[in-house]
Protein backbone atom coordinates (compact mmCIF):
# COMPACT_ATOMS: atom_id res chain seq x y z
CA UNK A 1 0.00 0.00 0.00
CA UNK A 2 1.20 3.00 -0.96
CA UNK A 3 1.27 6.12 1.55
CA UNK A 4 2.18 9.50 1.48
CA UNK A 5 3.41 12.07 3.92
CA UNK A 6 3.96 15.53 3.38
CA UNK A 7 5.65 18.02 4.82
CA UNK A 8 7.52 21.87 4.55
CA UNK A 9 4.37 23.47 5.44
CA UNK A 10 4.63 26.91 7.82
CA UNK A 11 3.51 30.46 8.15
CA UNK A 12 5.42 32.83 5.50
CA UNK A 13 4.89 36.15 4.59
CA UNK A 14 3.20 37.53 1.84
CA UNK A 15 5.96 37.77 -1.16
CA UNK A 16 7.72 34.95 0.21
CA UNK A 17 8.58 31.20 -1.13
CA UNK A 18 7.68 27.67 0.37
CA UNK A 19 8.62 24.36 -1.01
CA UNK A 20 6.72 21.56 0.49
CA UNK A 21 7.39 17.66 -0.16
CA UNK A 22 5.47 14.54 -0.28
CA UNK A 23 7.68 11.70 0.19
CA UNK A 24 6.07 7.88 -0.26
CA UNK A 25 6.84 4.79 0.76
CA UNK A 26 5.53 0.91 0.82
CA UNK A 27 5.22 1.56 -3.18
CA UNK A 28 7.84 2.77 -6.05
CA UNK A 29 6.25 6.49 -6.86
CA UNK A 30 7.50 6.02 -10.26
CA UNK A 31 4.51 4.00 -11.36
CA UNK A 32 1.82 7.36 -10.00
CA UNK A 33 1.08 10.56 -11.98
CA UNK A 34 1.23 12.28 -8.59
CA UNK A 35 -1.00 15.78 -8.21
CA UNK A 36 -0.76 19.00 -5.71
CA UNK A 37 -4.53 19.72 -4.34
CA UNK A 38 -5.28 22.16 -1.47
CA UNK A 39 -8.61 23.06 0.79
CA UNK A 40 -8.70 26.75 2.32
CA UNK A 41 -11.55 27.02 5.16
CA UNK A 42 -14.88 26.85 4.07
CA UNK A 43 -13.68 26.12 0.58
CA UNK A 44 -13.76 22.89 -1.64
CA UNK A 45 -10.71 21.23 -2.45
CA UNK A 46 -8.98 22.15 -5.72
CA UNK A 47 -6.68 21.21 -8.23
CA UNK A 48 -3.07 22.77 -7.91
CA UNK A 49 -0.63 20.59 -10.06
CA UNK A 50 0.43 17.42 -11.18
CA UNK A 51 3.30 15.60 -12.43
CA UNK A 52 3.16 12.33 -15.12
CA UNK A 53 5.19 9.65 -13.88
CA UNK A 54 8.75 10.56 -15.74
CA UNK A 55 8.46 14.10 -14.62
CA UNK A 56 8.50 15.40 -18.27
CA UNK A 57 4.98 16.50 -18.30
CA UNK A 58 3.69 19.12 -15.53
CA UNK A 59 0.05 20.79 -15.56
CA UNK A 60 -1.12 23.62 -13.63
CA UNK A 61 -4.14 25.28 -12.43
CA UNK A 62 -4.58 28.33 -14.64
CA UNK A 63 -4.53 30.98 -11.58
CA UNK A 64 -1.53 29.22 -10.38
CA UNK A 65 0.83 29.00 -13.37
CA UNK A 66 4.17 30.62 -13.69
CA UNK A 67 4.19 31.03 -9.49
CA UNK A 68 4.44 27.33 -8.56
CA UNK A 69 6.03 24.62 -9.85
CA UNK A 70 5.64 20.73 -9.35
CA UNK A 71 8.81 17.86 -9.83
CA UNK A 72 9.88 15.13 -8.81
CA UNK A 73 12.69 12.87 -8.22
CA UNK A 74 11.67 9.07 -8.67
CA UNK A 75 15.28 7.62 -7.02
CA UNK A 76 14.06 9.47 -4.02
CA UNK A 77 10.27 8.48 -4.30
CA UNK A 78 9.61 12.23 -3.56
CA UNK A 79 7.00 15.17 -4.74
CA UNK A 80 7.90 18.50 -4.86
CA UNK A 81 5.94 21.56 -4.95
CA UNK A 82 7.23 24.81 -5.08
CA UNK A 83 5.91 28.25 -4.25
CA UNK A 84 6.94 31.44 -4.90
CA UNK A 85 5.33 34.56 -5.18
CA UNK A 86 2.57 33.90 -2.09
CA UNK A 87 -0.08 36.00 -1.30
CA UNK A 88 -3.17 35.35 1.74
CA UNK A 89 -5.38 33.58 -0.19
CA UNK A 90 -2.73 30.96 -0.64
CA UNK A 91 -3.56 29.35 2.38
CA UNK A 92 -5.07 26.24 2.51
CA UNK A 93 -3.85 22.46 3.50
CA UNK A 94 -1.96 21.77 1.13
CA UNK A 95 -2.45 17.47 0.19
CA UNK A 96 -0.39 14.69 -2.24
CA UNK A 97 -2.49 12.32 -4.19
CA UNK A 98 -1.08 8.99 -6.33
CA UNK A 99 -2.85 8.34 -9.36
CA UNK A 100 -1.80 4.69 -10.48
CA UNK A 101 -4.68 4.62 -13.64
CA UNK A 102 -3.53 5.80 -17.29
CA UNK A 103 -7.95 6.79 -16.78
CA UNK A 104 -9.47 9.77 -14.98
CA UNK A 105 -8.84 12.96 -15.33
CA UNK A 106 -5.46 14.47 -13.61
CA UNK A 107 -7.60 17.54 -12.44
CA UNK A 108 -10.09 15.25 -10.52
CA UNK A 109 -9.50 14.44 -7.24
CA UNK A 110 -11.86 11.63 -7.42
CA UNK A 111 -9.46 9.93 -10.19
CA UNK A 112 -6.83 9.46 -7.38
CA UNK A 113 -6.11 6.30 -5.43
CA UNK A 114 -3.98 7.27 -2.03
CA UNK A 115 -3.86 10.98 -0.68
CA UNK A 116 -1.24 12.13 2.22
CA UNK A 117 -2.09 13.81 5.21
CA UNK A 118 -2.19 17.32 4.19
CA UNK A 119 0.35 20.34 5.59
CA UNK A 120 -0.69 23.48 6.27
CA UNK A 121 0.44 26.64 4.77
CA UNK A 122 -0.34 29.87 6.07
CA UNK A 123 0.48 33.34 4.43
CA UNK A 124 0.11 36.42 6.17
CA UNK A 125 -0.38 40.11 4.76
Amino acid sequence: QLQLVESGGGLVQAGASLSVSCAASGRTLSSYLMGWFRQAPGKEREFVAAIGRSGTSTWYADSLKGRFTVSRDNDKNTVYLRMNSLKPEDTAVYYCAAKLASTGYYRYGSSYDHWGQGTQVTVSS
